[in-house]
């Protein structure tokens, strides 16, 4: 199952990224001078630090906040509602991201609800298209991204502080430690576990995210909003390039591949 529906589709791949092909035509060997042509093109590189920009939004921003909101959620477990807000926080996880594009273009609209609470606050001068100007478009998908993975940090880190032994908690009390030393003496050392599996899914969200910017700008204003899931749809079926789209899918999966490892890392080691 694994080589028929997975194996053999990528390596199909591999080998139409050596040809120079418009999908209809007969296709043109070209060797790795698609890989050299895309490694060499700025456009098609920008669209790789756009994704790492992203990595910012959908992967640190979210579980720094989740941290810090399932800390809280420790301390007050008790507290009526608590479920309740574990369920809200989540929701975002359950909705389709076109959708949810659709949500954010209307708030990002230059009518939309942002410059209208802004307009409120006396902040008008502020408002702008926000997914039309090329200081915010990035940064406004990115908070987007933010809104959407928080959910997911913060079950992962509930599920684990839930593991984590009350008597680790108990001896750090008995010793005097405030909510800061408890936080950092014992919470997030347990949480390598989960806080690896958290990373590694929402980078991987952010490095192939291809909806909520086809939904909210495609590509643009420009190219300042272009990621490489993006790119390898707008060369495979707006250009015609089939073979330097594939190429730039092969690129993003092996750098896939290597940041997952990388995240691999902060697991902690099994005990024998």
């Amino acid at each position: 199952m694994v080589a028929v529906f997975l194996l053999y589709p990528l390596l199909d791949a591999a080998w139409i990224s050596l040809y120079q092909w418009d999908g209809l035509s007969a296709s043109t060997w070209v060797g790795l001078d698609n890989y050299a042509a895309a490694l060499s093109d700025p456009e098609l590189l920008n669209s790789f630090v756009h994704a790492g920009v992203l990595v910012f939004f959908y992967a640190i921003l979210p579980l720094a906040l989740a941290l810090v909101l399932s800390a809280i959620l420790q301390r007050g477990s008790r507290l009526r509602g608590i479920g309740v807000f574990q369920t809200l926080i989540f929701l975002p996880q359950v909705v389709a991201a076109v959708v949810i594009g659709v949500i954010w273009v209307s708030i990002y609209a230059p009518d939309g609800t942002l410059n209208a609470v802004l307009r409120v606050l006396g902040l008008h001068p502020v408002g702008r298209a926000w997914l039309g100007d090329f200081d915010t478009a990035l940064p406004a998908i990115g908070l987007i991204g933010t809104w959407l993975e928080i959910g997911l940090c913060l079950v992962l880190l509930v599920t684990g502080i839930g593991q984590i032994p009350r008597e680790l908690y108990d001896a750090a009390r008995t010793d005097g430690a405030g909510a800061i030393r408890e936080f950092f003496a014992v919470t997030l050392p347990s949480l390598r576990g989960s806080i690896s599996v958290a990373l590694t899914l929402t980078t991987l969200s952010a490095l192939k995210t291809f909806d909520l910017v086809y939904v909210t700008t495609h590509g643009g204003p420009g190219t300042a909003t272009s990621v490489p899931a993006f790119q390898v749809y707008n060369l495979a079926f707006n250009t015609g390039q089939v073979g330097m789209g594939t190429t730039v899918g092969i690129i993003l999966t092996v750098l896939i591949l290597i940041v997952t490892v990388l995240l691999r890392r902060i697991e902690p080691a099994e005990e024998v």
